[in-house]
């Protein structure tokens, strides 16, 4: 027997199907599964808004720690350092200091910078501003998404939604535990701090208001253990969280959870730097505006790690891992509207869609049998083969199902006999015609392969389009469509010929061979 290579790839494509398909309807513990989205199986859905204006005040602080680390390293000797909501001012002690200073300035980007004689000022220009605004949207939504990642949730929707809004949705939360743990990872800042401790006013930090702190550039800020304790820390730190590569959960002596940190190379320099030049003083570790350790400094700390410890659960610990590890944000988050979507409407919904896809199915099978006869039935072997291979592909790339992705099944069980269609009525004519039929069978074939590319092809380019600029629903609109589209090519016009091959023989033996196509003799 001649070996029909159109056969063998239609086999290995239906067997692939099967293998792959079959864990994902049964919902076995073999295999992957077809994850559901948030419309099939409930979840919650929230509109984030984006506080922009506290990244310019946050740029702001970082460029006045930048400045303090310069003028340390440089041996730089500078007064009245301070800062506001839209620049940083200070004053050089030495003026042959101002020619390496203004060099300095003059690498930071988009900032404008006057010199009144030793009185510096350094501010942002409107258009970097902007772009600090819309970097902290950008940041945002990366930020958030990359927490929830590693949060461990399949296909979190974040996307951008106007001009200072993110639209989150998280497919599977059910509980009220998991909600509340999934918005807090969500919306906290996890902006880490080291700050320098004032020891010489720390005594007289519950006689202070926040006026008299900021009067000697410093904050008062209370324990993350303790809210009655106060600790008085300088206000500009040391370093921040930008700085920070990579944290983890780790146990102390105690076997309590803390949390490992670690610093870049510029982080690590200046925390060596700092903590070289201030034995016996104290450091404070500020995590989100609240002090969790002040530990002594004994020695000059290289190697650019430390840790942060306290009263913490080990999820809560590597919650904050978590965060730590995936950024802060630049700007604080909250909530603006809040959507709880409950399993049932995703039952209904899944019901609705196969009822749709089941019907739509039985009649186009009905329909190519009663028109076109056996190579109908050839048709609806493919059209059977066709959604298999979804599923299979579906599951093995871990794609989330939605309900705009159960029509774009639906709605590709109708396109994937479309190509047969064509190819047999192409046949049907050149039999009319009086060719034989393995004439009719590849001229054919041969026919109607430039229509079936062409509509092929021009809807799957619009499906790509749809995927890299839609976002959630329109993403699993998209998704189906296209996997649907190179499923049916592969079946309608590989599996359906290897069929005809096969049978071609068996249909030249027949008494009424134009029955194969629907045709009357």
């Amino acid at each position: 027997m001649k070996f029909n290579f159109r056969i063998a790839i239609f086999a290995i494509a239906i067997l692939f199907g099967v293998v792959f398909s079959v864990p994902s309807l049964l919902q076995t513990q073999d295999g992957k599964k077809v994850a559901l989205g948030l419309d099939l199986q409930g979840g919650l859905h929230m509109l984030l808004g984006v506080k922009t204006e506290e990244a310019t005040k946050s740029r702001i602080k970082s460029l006045a720690a930048s400045i303090k680390h310069f003028s340390e390293r440089k041996d730089i000797l500078i007064d009245s350092l301070s800062f506001d909501e839209s620049s940083v001012s200070f004053k050089l002690l030495d003026s042959d200091d101002l020619k390496v200073t203004q060099e300095f300035l003059s690498a930071v980007e988009g900032a404008n910078i006057v010199v009144n004689g030793e009185e510096i000022s350094l501010s942002l220009t409107e258009a970097e501003i902007e772009k600090t605004k819309q970097q902290a949207i950008s940041q945002a939504i990366e930020t958030i998404r990359n927490r929830l990642d590693q949060f461990g949730l399949s296909e979190p929707v974040v996307a951008r939604q106007g001009e200072e809004k993110i639209l989150v949705q998280l497919a599977g939360i059910k509980t009220q535990e998991e909600e509340q743990r999934a918005r807090e990872l969500i919306s906290r800042a996890a902006k880490l701090e080291l700050m320098a401790v004032d020891e010489s006013r720390s005594a007289r930090v519950y006689n202070m208001s926040n006026a008299d702190a900021a009067a000697y550039g410093d904050v008062i800020l209370e324990d993350a253990k303790n809210p009655q304790l106060k600790h008085l820390v300088s206000e500009i730190p040391i370093l921040d969280g930008g700085m920070l590569t990579d944290a983890s959960v780790g146990f102390d002596q105690n076997n309590r959870p803390v949390i490992h940190f670690t610093l870049n190379a510029e982080g690590a320099e200046i925390f060596g730097d700092f903590t070289g030049k201030s034995v016996g003083k104290r450091l404070a570790i500020v995590l989100d505006g609240k002090v969790y350790s002040a530990p002594n400094i004994n020695e000059r700390i290289g190697g650019g790690s430390g840790q942060i410890s306290g009263d913490y659960t080990v999820m809560e610990a590597q919650d904050l891992a978590i965060a730590l590890r995936s950024g802060a944000l630049l700007a604080p988050i909250y909530l603006m509207e809040k959507r709880s979507v409950g399993p049932s409407l995703g039952a209904d919904s899944i019901k609705a869609s196969m009822i749709a896809l089941s019907g739509g199915f039985i009649l186009v099978i009905f329909f190519m049998i009663a028109y076109y006869r056996m190579a109908g039935v050839i048709a609806n072997i493919a059209l059977i083969a066709n959604l298999f291979i979804i599923l299979a592909v579906m599951s093995l790339f871990g794609a989330t199902l939605t309900l705009p992705g159960m029509a774009g099944i639906v709605l590709t069980v109708g396109m994937a006999v479309d190509a047969n269609v064509i190819i047999s009525e192409r046949i049907r004519e050149l039999l009319r015609e009086g060719k034989s039929m393995h004439k009719a069978i590849e001229e054919g074939y041969s026919n109607a392969m430039r229509a079936i590319l062409d509509a092929n092809i021009t809807t799957l380019i619009a499906a790509v389009v749809l995927y890299a600029y839609g976002t959630g629903a329109i993403k699993g609109f998209a998704i189906t469509i296209s996997i649907g589209i190179l499923a049916s090519m592969l079946t309608a016009i590989l599996g359906t010929h290897g069929i005809y091959e096969m049978l071609e023989k068996t249909m030249q033996k027949s008494k009424n061979n134009l029955f194969w196509f629907g045709i009357k003799a």
